[in-house]
């Protein structure tokens, strides 16, 4: 099992500021396997607890270059409940890597541990037999404080079913939960990795990002 690392963040960032520079990506610093993975960009506004700005990837295993490579940048730039990133963002920005692991078909939708589990939900919506899916990496139910039953709800108003929640519905569900690792790292520390391994600080257009 490969854990997620500082080097992927590195290259989320990379990857990013690439793009904005019309530039090739620098290489990587980690081998290549192949793991299901996730890229979560949050913004820091003046200290405040850092606010989603994207967050996007695949339950199917990839090859983790190229899949980091893709989802950092759909994930700044192509999810649909936010606007794209832009480079005037970057300085307040932080990257989380997830790899996950360890796939588990539970019991029962309370069948697994706030904290430790992410969760994939199935479920037919009763008013249009239409298959319905979603998932929360495992640091989702912990971060927003709330309940298995809470997790489970929101994740299928996620799923995009809007009607009333029933208990019968709630058993319906296939519930498949997950474990990950992953690391965090912000635009300042990413800076400081490349000015130290590189010789001289990231910089977009040719001028170093500031903070406003």
């Amino acid at each position: 099992m490969v854990s997620a690392n500082r080097e992927m963040a590195v290259y989320c960032f990379d990857t990013l500021l690439a793009h904005y520079n019309s530039q090739e990506v620098p290489p990587p610093a980690f081998d290549e396997a192949q793991h299901p993975l996730f890229v979560t960009w949050k913004k820091i506004v003046n200290g405040s607890e850092p606010r989603l700005r994207g967050c996007i990837g695949t339950l199917e295993a990839r090859y983790l270059i190229n899949g980091f490579k893709d989802y950092a940048l759909t994930s700044a730039l192509k999810d649909r409940r936010f606007p794209p990133i832009q480079p005037k963002e970057l300085p307040s920005l932080e990257c989380t890597v997830s790899i996950l692991a360890d796939y588990e078909t539970a019991d029962n939708y309370l069948d697994w541990e706030i904290g430790k589990h992410g969760l994939i939900i199935e479920f037919t919506d009763p008013n249009n037999n239409a298959r319905r899916s979603a998932t929360y990496l495992p640091e989702v139910a912990a971060h927003e404080g709330w309940t298995k039953l809470e997790a489970i709800d929101s994740l299928m108003r996620k799923a995009g079913y809007s009607s009333l929640i029933t208990e019968s519905l709630r058993k319906s569900i296939r519930l498949t939960r997950y474990q990950s690792t992953l690391f965090t790292l912000t635009y300042t520390d990413y800076a400081s990795y490349v000015k130290a391994a590189r010789g001289a600080a990231p910089t977009i257009n040719g001028t170093k990002p500031v903070h406003h």
